[in-house]
């Protein structure tokens, strides 16, 4: 008997459904079905820059099965971009986030918004613009920074620091 797969946390349903090569009729075209949740897996890892780690923790799922959801998707995407083949984005085992925290990168102030009202501008604490998505029992870097964030985190600046800088 297999194993039932548990539901994956998605923060946002995507607001395109399909992507096509250009100058290539639908009628003509192979497609490829990406998966709400790998979508998903995608989103953390590669836009949002988190460590797999952080994005399983995110999605409440395995480190190793966010490990194995991302390969999946990777895989499709890179063989419709190949292939010229379409991305039909549907399905999955997934549920969504009932909301988004946001957290101030200055004050340290955490918050909810709830979907479909967009991106907060600026914190409603201390009005700084400093913010960014807040992730749950997440350690922190120096300055209070979540680890593992897009926020610099692992890139050196200055003398002395990195390969390339000697």
């Amino acid at each position: 008997m297999v194993r039932p797969k548990c539901q994956r946390r998605v923060s946002d349903f995507p607001s395109y459904s399909y992507f096509k090569p250009q100058g290539k009729p639908m009628g003509k075209l192979k497609e490829i079905i990406l998966t709400i949740d790998e979508l998903e897996a995608i989103r953390l890892a590669d836009l949002e820059g988190l460590y797999q780690e952080s994005a399983a923790q995110q999605m409440e799922i395995s480190r190793q099965t966010f490990g194995r959801i991302l390969v999946s998707a990777h895989h499709k995407i890179a063989e419709a971009l190949i292939d010229g083949k379409g991305i039909k984005i549907e399905g999955g085992e997934f549920q969504m986030a009932d909301a988004r925290k946001f957290e101030c990168f200055d004050c340290g102030s955490v918050w909810e918004a709830p979907f479909g009202t967009g991106r907060p501008q600026e914190c409603p604490s201390c009005k700084s613009r400093n913010i960014g998505r807040a992730l749950q029992n997440h350690r922190r870097g120096m300055g209070g920074r979540p680890l593992g964030r897009r926020h610099g985190a692992g890139i050196h600046q200055g003398r002395g620091r990195g390969r390339n800088n000697r």
